[in-house]
């Protein structure tokens, strides 16, 4: 009877010891999930940077290297709020290839209302170019191809850059979907394929989709403008944005694609976008997803250690926009002239993540 009940007690102790672990569990997802604050009218701000792990006096280290180096406007997003910010966060500012995440969300919301198939071909939608024309192998390229940057298409582009131009393989020497080139060409096709397919306007949709449901504070539809349109049919799709609206779609991503318990960008699309297809180490980055610069063997951008998850969108001569979903961070950088590059930066980012103190939230 002894032995009975001592084993009817060590059962109950057991019992309780795991209870005691689930409800703690359950806290802790709690407290943690409640940190996952979204900006509402505006964004708020922490008190101190120490309430969420963070040292103020390292940040003002990073502050002084970015005014160094000529930024223009840099916030840190840390669970839905601001952990620091300096310069102009209202500026409306060129936000140059960031435009092509914001084409990543279109197609993601096309793609899922049946609106657009990744895989047709240019064949199939009947896309050609100014002289010299798309060749019929060209012509083989998919939609997906050209979302990953291997389309091998080499037809110019006005929105190509000198580098892109000078590097650029020959016509027909890589077949569609095997090689990574980055050059405009693809990211410009991209649009007028978009606008096509769907028979609407990218930059009215993108209000619609993107902008008014994250409650943008600064864009409008008039901070939108197509360029070019001279070496090739297809112009460049340009926007200005302002540093605290690009901290708003960084966050949507950072929650792959919900929003205040709405889900505007599909899910599985993003995951699928986040994918490392492309090597790009000699571009000294890490990968290349869809329309997105992804880590790979720990390698972002310049030589910051981050986690594989992390992401980032770039535009030419000093615009970031940086996803860390390991510390649910988004950090923007803008400049107002081509001034930073990639080791710049890259040192900027090092100095905001060394700032981040052991044992915090």
């Amino acid at each position: 009877m002894k032995r009975d009940l001592s084993t009817e007690l060590t059962k109950t102790k057991s019992r309780a010891m795991t209870l005691c672990l689930l409800v703690g569990l359950i806290l802790a997802a709690c407290a943690s999930s409640a940190k996952l604050s979204y900006p509402g009218q505006t964004w708020s701000k922490v008190k101190t940077p120490e309430e969420l792990g963070w040292s103020a006096a390292k940040l003002k280290l990073a502050r002084a290297y970015s005014e160094e180096i000529g930024s223009e406007a840099v916030m840190i997003i840390v669970h839905g709020e601001i952990l620091d910010e300096w310069g102009d966060t209202t500026q409306k500012i060129d936000v140059r290839s960031l435009m092509k995440p914001f084409m990543n969300a279109l197609y993601g919301i096309a793609v899922q209302e049946g609106k657009i198939n990744i895989q047709s071909t240019l064949a199939e939608l009947g896309i050609d170019d100014k002289a010299p024309s798309l060749t019929p192998a060209e012509k083989q390229a998919r939609i997906v191809d050209l979302l990953k940057a291997r389309s091998g298409v080499y037809h110019v582009s006005d929105a190509d850059t000198l580098a892109m131009l000078e590097g650029m393989p020959k016509r027909g020497s890589h077949p569609p979907g095997t090689f990574w080139y980055y050059h405009n060409w693809d990211f410009c096709a991209l649009g007028g394929i978009y606008e096509q397919t769907t028979k609407s306007s990218l930059f009215e949709d993108f209000d619609r989709l993107i902008a008014k449901p994250l409650a943008m504070e600064d864009f409008k539809r008039t901070d939108t403008a197509k360029l070019g349109g001279f070496a090739s049919i297809y112009p460049w799709y340009d926007f200005s944005m302002s540093a605290r609206d690009l901290a708003r779609f960084g966050l949507l991503y950072l929650r792959q694609g919900k929003w205040n318990g709405q889900q505007i960008v599909p899910q599985q699309w993003i995951a699928d976008s986040l994918k490392p297809y492309s090597d790009t180490s000699s571009w000294g980055r890490g990968g290349y997803g869809m329309l997105w610069w992804v880590a790979l063997n720990k390698r972002l951008i310049s030589d910051v250690e981050v986690s594989d998850n992390a992401f980032a969108g770039t535009g030419f001569g000093g615009h970031y926009l940086v996803m860390l979903p390991d510390l649910d961070l988004v950090v923007v950088h803008r400049v107002n002239a081509p001034s930073v590059g990639d080791e710049q930066f890259g040192k900027l980012l090092k100095l905001i993540l060394d700032a981040k103190m052991n044992g915090g939230s």
